[in-house]
């Protein structure tokens, strides 16, 4: 009975899937983004919030965002606290630009409210529709390779800043890295196998064995009292915020989060065959609210922009493709709070394997570009490329915005640009003037 109403709530039927594989594909997508839990709030100490309070703030905004994109969009996206965006604030608002903490979560709440009164206006959606599709295409691909790049890195098998190069391969005598190897070529047996659950059996497996042999440490414990909110909980300054040196700061943190929310919820759908024939989110303006008030909702927790997670990839590669998705996952986080150790114990040796096979299943899209028209490869190339050389989905996409209407122009096709596009074009182009480099 029960699983009737569930059915009839979020169409499983339509969709083509079952309780069963909505929830182990919540239970893959948790697990695939469950690492934000240490890393969002070991990030963000060091812009001095403190840590065990911006642990509970990450796990409570994750859980809402999530809630609302199932319940409300009904779609198979979690969302939790950008990672991008939170290393802004630590290292560059606060670290180099010296504000206080409370002063940055008034921007992300600012820039949250920005977004979400955009999505009411409508504007979001006309914006998000006149993307090209060559864009489009290029979204998926280039967050498939920067979750590749993600998960070589998190595995050891690729280290970053190395004195003879930007990155270098890892030691692959070290025992954490050839158990990363295996977990590898192990769920990419499974993949090839089709192996129902191949990415959750990978991961686990993986995990076991690090746990077994230890090379990661076991948990610590199972149970935990929810850490205390007070010390974040309404604590932003949002007067501080009105001042011209917070312009560009506003305007940085708005563009990043406008455009890596669309950038991963087009990439996403295109996956998942959620698109529409003419390569559109139905209702996008949904889970663009979504994302839009957990940012708001995680300002006034105490962290920083909330949206849509790249690792969502992995629940839908698990057959994922209802919100009930993300209300598995929301349900999760919120157990994360009791059960932190055990939940933050999975290492990212685990999980870096499953995300590089995750983003070779992201490239499909790329076959759909026309190699012959320069003008619509290089943009998308350049988005391709740049979402990782940066380490930043936004730069990326504010990279193809701005190139996509030069060479439009360029080949006579300027009746071609809608106003949309106009907009989203002086909007990145702002974004990289402004940008506090």
């Amino acid at each position: 009975m029960i699983a009737e109403q569930v059915d009839r709530i979020f169409r499983f039927s339509e969709h083509h899937t079952t309780l069963r594989q909505e929830v182990l594909a919540g239970i893959v997508t948790f697990i695939a983004v469950a690492y934000i839990i240490i890393v969002n709030p070991a990030i963000l100490k060091a812009a001095g919030i403190p840590y065990e309070a911006c642990m509970a703030a990450t796990i409570l905004s994750a859980a809402f965002g999530c809630a609302v994109m199932g319940v409300y969009a009904n779609r198979p996206f979690a969302i939790a606290t950008y990672v991008g965006e939170n290393a802004f604030v630590a290292y560059t608002v606060v670290g180099v630009l010296h504000y206080p903490w409370q002063t940055a979560l008034g921007a992300v709440f600012l820039s949250g409210l920005l977004l979400s009164l955009l999505t009411l206006s409508g504007w979001r959606s006309i914006m998000s529709s006149a993307v090209p599709a060559s864009l489009k295409y290029s979204f998926a691909a280039g967050i498939g390779l920067f979750l590749a790049f993600i998960g070589f890195v998190d595995s050891g098998i690729v280290i970053v800043g190395s004195e003879s190069a930007p990155v270098a391969i890892g030691d692959l005598h070290h025992p954490a890295v050839i158990l990363a190897i295996f977990g590898f070529v192990l769920t990419g047996i499974l993949l090839a196998r089709k192996i129902p659950a191949a990415i959750l059996l990978g991961i686990l497996a993986t995990a076991g064995l690090a746990f077994a042999t230890g090379i990661a440490p076991a948990p610590a414990g199972i149970i935990s009292m929810p850490p205390s909110l007070a010390p974040t909980f309404l604590q932003l300054d949002i007067a501080g915020v009105f001042t011209w040196g917070m312009f560009s700061i506003v305007l940085t943190l708005f563009t990043m989060a406008f455009l890596d929310t669309m950038g991963t919820l087009i990439g996403m759908s295109a996956r998942a065959g959620l698109l529409d024939s003419s390569g559109n989110l139905p209702q996008i303006e949904r889970p663009f609210l979504a994302d839009g008030l957990a940012t708001t909702a995680g300002a006034l927790l105490g962290t920083t922009t909330n949206g849509v997670f790249v690792e969502s990839a992995a629940g839908i590669e698990q057959g994922g493709r209802t919100g009930f998705v993300a209300v598995v996952c929301g349900a999760l986080f919120l157990l994360a709070l009791f059960f932190a150790p055990l939940f933050s114990a999975i290492p990212l040796i685990a999980t870096g394997p499953a995300l590089i096979l995750v983003g070779l299943m992201m490239l499909e899209p790329v076959t759909r570009l026309d190699f012959s028209d320069y003008a619509e490869v290089i943009p998308a190339f350049t988005v391709i490329t740049m979402m990782s050389f940066t380490y930043n989905i936004g730069v990326g996409l504010c990279a193809g915005f701005v190139l996509w209407p030069v060479f439009a122009i360029v080949r006579g096709r300027i009746r071609e640009i809608q106003p949309a596009c106009w907009a989203l074009f002086l909007l990145c182009l702002a974004f990289f003037v402004f940008y506090p480099y």
